[in-house]
């Protein structure tokens, strides 16, 4: 079985006054920059196993 109950602490329902301050919020800051402003590409590739092997190898120092 499940109940569910109001909080005590909650919102009144009654017709009671209730003077809460309220305040709007400082907007949000820029997005940081992660790409130390090199161009992104204009499509991005597939996410799969075959393109993952190739970045993967490309990454690796070659000998």
């Amino acid at each position: 079985m499940l109940s569910l109950t109001l909080p005590s602490c909650g919102p009144s329902t009654g017709e009671t006054n209730d003077d809460v301050p309220t305040a709007t919020l400082p907007p949000l800051p820029a997005a940081p920059d992660t790409t130390a402003g090199a161009k992104q590409p204009e499509q991005y590739r597939e996410l799969n196993s075959v393109n993952a092997t190739e970045d993967i190898k490309k990454m690796q120092p070659q000998m």
